[in-house]
């Protein structure tokens, strides 16, 4: 499975934390992920992380394009819903494209565990046969 991972500023330590937590099962999957969030999960777990732009600088759109393409199975975006909106359009390109081509999204670390525990157990095996 291709798995994308982005995070606000204020969630990219809880991504990190996340990402040591499940290394395990992420291991097994092809990562990428926006810049920064991808140089900081990368250097605390080791593991390959293919990385794209910065949001800011397109990194969401690069990887809505990826969407489009059916090149990724799950995102793990971690929001920061306090936050001042500065990608707004980058986003909904994101999640639009999630929506059209019936990516999981997790918003949170609530929805990421239930998407990591299923990649865990098959429930997203499907995607392998698209």
């Amino acid at each position: 499975m291709n798995i994308a991972l982005i995070a606000h500023d204020s969630k990219k330590e809880l991504m990190v934390q996340f990402c040591i937590a499940y290394s395990g099962v992420l291991s097994k999957h092809k990562l990428c992920a926006t810049s920064t969030t991808g140089k900081m999960v990368s250097e605390a777990t080791g593991l390959g992380i293919e990385k794209f732009l910065s949001a800011n600088q397109g990194g969401d759109q690069q990887i809505a394009a990826r969407i489009n393409f059916n090149e990724i199975d799950a995102l793990l975006f971690f929001r920061d819903p306090l936050a001042p909106i500065e990608n707004d359009i980058g986003q909904q390109q994101l999640f639009k494209a999630c929506d059209n081509n019936h990516i999981p999204i997790a918003t949170n670390i609530a929805t990421a565990e239930i998407i990591i525990h299923g990649l865990g157990r098959g429930d997203l095996d499907y995607r392998n046969y698209r």
